[in-house]
């Protein structure tokens, strides 16, 4: 068996070519993908050669984990069923070529256990479901929602809009204009317009480790920073300020099943909208333009492939 994907051979370079598959095991599922979002996080590390030490990481390598497709094949383990819609975070199936994360291709082979079914209509909104996870994993740590989020890129968005549907009305911090629309429930501000410091929780979705700090000066006592980005440069604050804060530093990482779960509710429930969100698509083919564009223009919040005409 074999499908079409996108391969990072080394920093800044890419092709869309033919794999080989493993073969499935009785676990395994066979999904082809209709569509693969771009991250802007992560992938952006892995595109640049930014990415710090991690585990698994190494070139070439097909890069995603934030995929949405149909069962075609569904082993007598899988606990899924052909023609079943899933979200699929990922694969490690292409032989020598990594997966890191392995999910940005026309079909992959997947454990069943690590789909999760998501309702048809949702069509390419569904690869949002990785991001709205890892916005759950950010909160749910926590006493209470973010009362200040920083970024309103797709990920600010979605914990805003998560934090919204948990009963909060957070602020949220963006220095772009071109970012600063769309706020459902919530407001947007630049940060020189905020005057406050008694914010209870900060989520930081930035990336810039250089604002820690300034966070930390806007805190309420006992208040708490939020590290839901994911920073390539070492990390460092002044102390005493956060000493007399008695501040705490939190890490959100990976987002669990249980996060899936959780929004999967919302979603199906209507709490949680994920339009909106998606503003630019490309055709697989043309997936070195598709990821300039992810990477390099404000404009663009989500970035996603169609893997439908793939041949």
């Amino acid at each position: 068996m074999q499908a079409q994907a996108v391969v990072f051979h080394e920093p800044k370079r890419l092709s869309v070519e033919t794999l080989d598959l493993t073969a499935p095991g009785p676990a395994d599922a066979v999904v082809e993908i209709a569509h693969s979002g771009v991250s802007t996080g992560t992938e952006r590390l892995l595109w640049s050669g930014e990415m710090p030490p991690f585990p698994g990481m190494g070139y070439p390598l097909v890069p995603g984990y934030e995929s949405v497709g149909e069962v075609v094949e569904a082993g007598p383990e899988s606990g899924l069923s052909v023609g079943q819609t899933v979200f699929v975070p990922g694969a490690t199936c292409y032989g020598e070529v990594r997966g890191l994360f392995g999910g940005t291709a026309q079909r992959l082979i997947t454990a069943g256990a690590r789909t999760a079914p998501v309702d048809k209509s949702l069509g390419r909104d569904g690869v949002l479901m990785a991001l709205a996870a890892t916005a759950q994993h950010a909160i749910a740590g926590g006493a209470a929602p973010p009362d200040l989020i920083v970024g309103h890129g797709v990920l600010g968005r979605l914990i805003a809009r998560i934090a919204v549907a948990h009963g909060g009305a957070p602020t949220v911090w963006e220095t772009n204009p071109v970012r600063q629309s769309g706020a459902e429930g919530y407001q947007v501000v630049h940060p020189d317009e905020d005057e406050r410091r008694d914010y209870k929780a900060i989520c930081d979705v930035s990336g810039d480790g250089s604002l820690l700090d300034s966070l930390i000066g806007r805190l309420a006592p006992q208040g708490e920073v939020i590290l839901a980005g994911f920073y390539k440069a070492p990390l460092s604050f002044t102390f005493p300020p956060a000493f007399i804060r008695e501040a705490r530093l939190r890490v959100a990482a990976e987002w669990r099943r249980p996060d899936l779960d959780a929004v999967s509710a919302l979603v199906s429930d209507g709490r949680l909208a994920l339009d909106g969100l998606l503003t630019h698509h490309r055709p697989a083919n043309e997936a070195g333009e598709a990821y300039r564009t992810a990477f390099e223009d404000p404009a663009c919040l989500k970035m996603v492939l169609d893997w439908r005409d793939a041949s």
